[in-house]
């Protein structure tokens, strides 16, 4: 069986690497990008699984990014983890506005994140 497929768009080094490696580590593949003007192309070519998104810096809005994925109709299926610091409430609204599946702590992602991902992909 093939592997699944994460698509993590995140900028800063350290905790993306290990959200990569965390991914890997439950047998994921992973593809990253750090641009979020490519997030809807990017998902529409890879067909990933899921969507992990870091929301910061603010300055690159990852927000309007979740929001274009969810207006394609080729993308709006997929679950989006939108994750960031625990006191970024202006951030974490504009994700779940935006239609992130759960908004997420930067803290908290890599201890829980197989429970998170269950979350994500849970079929209603």
């Amino acid at each position: 069986m093939t592997q699944p497929l994460a698509l993590v768009l995140y900028e800063k080094l350290l905790p993306g690497s290990q959200l990569v490696n965390r991914l890997q580590d439950l047998n994921y593949r992973v593809q990253t990008l750090a641009d979020p003007a490519l997030l809807v192309n990017c998902a529409e070519e890879a067909k990933p699984m899921l969507v992990l998104a870091d929301l910061e810096p603010a300055s690159k809005n990852v927000s309007a990014a979740i929001s274009r994925l969810r207006q394609n109709a080729a993308t709006q299926h997929l679950p989006v983890i939108a994750v960031c610091a625990e006191g970024a409430s202006d951030l974490q609204e504009a994700a779940r506005t935006a239609g992130a599946n759960l908004v997420v702590s930067d803290v908290g992602i890599l201890n829980h994140l197989e429970e998170f991902l269950e979350q994500a992909l849970h079929i209603e």
